[in-house]
C-alpha cells in the first residue's frame, strides 16, 4: 500500500502576519501520480492521512473495488499540519490560534502545487475536512471537478464556536485535559436516541458505573494514547475558524464564478454541523451555482453518521465515482 511522505511548505503568511514553515505528512493510494483521475481526501479532526487498507479509517469507501476504486483513481490525503500523525515533536504547531482552516487549505495547494498537482477530479471529506475541502474551493474556484463536503458546513456556526471554546477551556485547564475534552466531544458527535438505543440505561456491575460512563472513559483514553494535547488543541481551534472571511456576497460570487459541481451530504439528525446549515448554504448557491445538489444521510446517530452509516453514504456516492 501506500508508505508516508514528508513535504515542507517554508514562511507561509499567517492571518496575524507572522510567517510559519510547516512540515507535515501524507499518503497516495491506489494508480501512480499523473496516471489517473486524482482525489484529494481530506481527513476530520481525529483522522488522519492513512484512508485506505488494513487500518484506514475510511476504508469502507477507499480502496481496491470501493467506491473510490484505487483501480481507477490515484487517492492523496494530507495530515492536517500538526495533528502529530507522525509523532514528530518538530512538526506540532504551539501557536495553534494563529491557523486557521483557510490557512491549511492554502497550505495543501502549495503542497499539491509541489506535486506538480493544479487540478482534482474530487475533494471529499467529512466533518472539519470538508470544511477545509470547502475552503480550498474557494480559493481556486476553477481547479476542481467536484466537492463534496459531508457533514459539515462552510462557515462555523454559533454553537459550534461555543462547543470550541468549552473545548478549549478543558484542554488548558484539566488535570487530565485530553480525556475530559474527548468525553465532552462524544456527546456533541451522538444524538440523546442514539445512546440510548446503544446503552439502555445499562449499568456495568464489575465497574460500579453506567455502561455509558464505561464507553466515555474509553474513547477519553484511547485519545488521550494516541494524541498529543499540543495537538489536540490545534485540531479542537480549527472548528471555530471555519469559513471566517465567509459572507452571503461571497458565497454568491463563488457560485458564479466556479465550474465545480458541489455536492452537498448532511445527516438528517447532526447537531454539530446542522443539516439546516447545508440546506442554507445550498439556498443561498442554488441560483448562482451551474450544478449544486443536497442529499441525507438519515440516522439516529448523529454527526458520527458519515462514519456509521457507510452503506447510506456509499449509495450517494456511487453515482459520483
Amino acid at each position: 500500500m501506500s508508505r508516508l511522505q514528508e513535504i515542507t511548505i517554508a514562511n507561509h503568511t499567517l492571518p496575524n502576519g507572522n510567517t510559519h514553515t510547516f512540515h507535515f505528512t501524507y499518503q497516495v493510494v491506489g494508480q501512480p501520480l499523473h496516471s489517473a483521475p486524482i482525489v484529494l481526501v481530506n481527513h476530520a479532526l481525529t483522522g488522519n492521512s492513512e484512508v485506505a487498507g488494513d487500518n484506514g479509517w475510511w476504508n469502507s469507501l477507499v480502496g481496491y473495488d470501493k467506491v473510490i476504486d484505487l483501480n481507477r483513481y490515484t487517492v492523496i490525503a494530507f495530515d492536517i499540519p500538526g495533528n502529530g500523525y507522525n509523532k514528530q515533536q518538530a512538526h506540532l504547531i504551539e501557536d495553534y490560534k494563529a491557523i486557521t482552516t483557510k490557512v491549511v487549505a492554502e497550505v495543501f495547494w502549495k503542497a499539491l502545487d509541489r506535486l506538480h498537482i493544479d487540478h482534482l477530479y474530487a475533494i471529499i471529506g467529512g466533518s472539519l475536512g470538508g470544511s477545509i475541502a470547502w475552503e480550498m474551493t474557494f480559493i481556486r474556484p476553477q481547479a476542481v471537478d467536484h466537492l463534496i463536503p459531508i457533514a459539515t458546513s462552510c462557515k462555523a456556526s454559533d454553537w459550534l464556536i461555543g462547543n470550541a471554546l468549552i473545548q478549549d477551556s478543558i484542554l488548558n485547564n484539566s488535570s487530565q485535559p485530553i480525556e475530559d475534552a474527548r468525553m465532552h466531544a462524544m456527546l456533541l458527535y451522538r444524538t440523546p436516541a442514539s445512546l440510548q438505543q446503544k446503552f439502555a440505561n445499562g449499568y456495568k456491575e464489575s465497574e460500579s458505573q453506567y455502561a455509558i460512563e464505561s464507553w466515555l472513559k474509553y474513547h477519553g483514553q484511547t485519545l488521550n494514547g494516541r494524541f498529543t494535547l499540543q495537538a489536540y488543541k490545534l485540531m479542537n481551534h480549527l472548528l471555530k475558524t471555519i469559513g471566517q472571511e465567509v459572507t452571503e456576497e461571497s458565497l454568491k460570487a463563488f457560485g458564479q464564478h466556479t465550474n465545480t459541481k458541489i455536492h452537498c451530504i448532511a445527516v438528517d439528525t447532526d447537531y454539530m454541523f446542522t443539516k439546516a446549515e447545508q440546506e442554507y448554504t445550498v439556498a443561498l448557491l442554488k441560483d448562482n451555482c451551474k450544478h449544486i445538489t443536497y442529499q441525507e444521510i438519515q440516522s439516529i446517530h448523529g454527526h458520527d453518521a458519515f462514519l456509521i452509516e457507510y452503506e447510506q453514504l456509499n449509495n450517494l456516492l456511487k453515482p459520483l465515482f
